[in-house]
This record gives C-alpha cells, sequence and structure tokens, in this order.
C-alpha cells in the first residue's frame, strides 16, 4: 500500500494504533466513525500492505534494570565487503543492542545500546565491540535525560 493510498480514515486509525495498539476493533472503529466489520478490514489491510509492521508491548527499560542507554558509533576498516557483513551479523547477536542503523558521515553504525549500568557497558564495548576485527573506532554518548521518546510516526503529511 503507498502513501497516496491512505486517506483520512487510514490515517487516523494509524495514529490511535501508535498510541494504543491494544485498542479493540469495536472501540477503534467507533473512534474513527465506521462499523466494526469495515474498521477491521481496514486494519487488516494495513497490516497486509506492511504499513502496519507489527504490534509490541514497550518496556520501560529503568523498571527492568537497564538504567543506562548510549548511543555508539562505531567505525569499520573499509577493505572488502566482509567487515562489514561480519560487524552486521555481531550485531544481530547482541542483546544489549535494541537499533542499528548504517550511517553516512564519519562513522559507519550507530547502535542504540541498553545495558544495566557503566559496568555492563564497558563489559559490552571490550567483549563484543572491540573484538571485531575491522572495527577501528568506537565512540559513545550516554543519555543524562529523555526529553521525547516515542514510538509514533508523524502522519500529518499524508493529508
Amino acid at each position: 500500500m503507498s502513501s497516496k493510498l491512505i486517506d483520512r480514515t487510514d490515517r487516523r486509525l494509524l495514529e490511535l494504533l501508535q498510541t494504543d495498539g491494544r485498542l479493540s476493533n469495536i472501540d477503534l472503529a467507533e473512534r474513527v466513525a465506521l462499523s466494526a466489520s469495515p474498521c477491521l478490514r481496514r486494519v487488516r489491510a494495513l497490516e497486509e500492505s506492511g504499513v502496519i509492521r507489527q504490534y509490541v508491548a514497550l518496556l520501560d527499560p529503568g523498571r527492568v534494570g537497564l538504567g543506562l542507554l548510549a548511543f555508539v558509533n562505531v567505525k569499520l576498516e573499509k577493505r572488502g565487503s566482509m567487515p562489514v557483513a561480519e560487524f552486521a551479523q555481531a550485531v544481530q547477536a547482541w542483546p544489549e543492542v535494541v537499533a542499528c542503523y548504517s550511517m553516512t558521515g564519519d562513522m559507519d553504525y550507530l547502535l542504540r545500546v541498553h545495558v544495566e549500568d557503566l559496568d555492563h557497558y564497558s563489559r559490552f564495548v571490550m567483549d563484543k565491540v572491540l573484538k571485531q576485527p575491522a572495527v577501528i573506532d568506537v565512540k559513545s554518548n550516554f543519555v543524562l535525560e529523555r526529553i521525547k521518546d516515542t514510538t509514533a510516526l508523524p502522519l500529518s503529511h499524508l493529508g
């Protein structure tokens, strides 16, 4: 489904589901002024087209013992494509990394890392990141305070 095919009703459905993915179909239908069956058909179409990727429970990192959030920039040696593939595969196995992005600019990757504390972070960097043969530089930034932290995408451009 192309973003051009998303109408006002679909947009409203997406906004509501981004706020509360556990809304029942009846509640959702009521909030967008549809009956239950057309509402369910629209949601299913959004799911099948991949616009709705998945449903999850979002946890509070601090309440599950992951009080330190770091953004880690990683630079790799640029000889062939093998180091990139090896690094990407290694990242998949690191539970501390909740997001990894290939970047433009000075560094090659940006990792979002949740750990218990600075000791845990140190072990993560020393035992995992720096053990990767292609890694030539690591720069860390630690979050002091969360100003805004949302998973909801802006949808105003959809009209």
